[in-house]
């Protein structure tokens, strides 16, 4: 629980320094809500854009998964982390936890690089 805390404390940190306005917001989200919870992609692309959310949805996804590559965030559905490879349908996002993340990030810099 005390690891979570700080993960929330250090991502809201780095949220003035951020540019883009869907990650600012995931953040932002999540903090009001506290450790476990999670949002729809949705909320966030009505957060951002409320006349034309629709079509930000692709890039809120297109954000998440960067987020989740970089071991930040959590793609679940069903309340189970999906394949950021391969997942499809209703998802939400959710902060990692401390070895969530630390298995995110392992599993980047084990993977074989797709330029060879």
């Amino acid at each position: 629980m005390m690891i979570l805390s700080l993960l929330l404390r250090l991502a809201m940190q780095h949220i003035g320094r951020m540019s883009d306005p869907i990650e600012e917001t995931i953040y932002e989200k999540l903090a009001a809500l506290g450790p476990g919870k999670s949002i729809e992609p949705a909320d966030v692309a009505k957060a951002v854009q409320p006349e034309q959310w629709q079509r930000m949805l692709p890039r809120v996804r297109t954000t998440a998964l960067g987020l989740m590559r970089q071991g930040r965030l959590m793609i679940t559905k069903k309340g189970k982390p999906v394949d950021p490879s391969s997942f499809k349908g209703v998802i939400r996002l959710r902060l990692p936890t401390a070895e969530e993340s630390e298995q995110l990030i392992q599993a980047r810099t084990a993977a074989p690089d797709d330029a060879d």
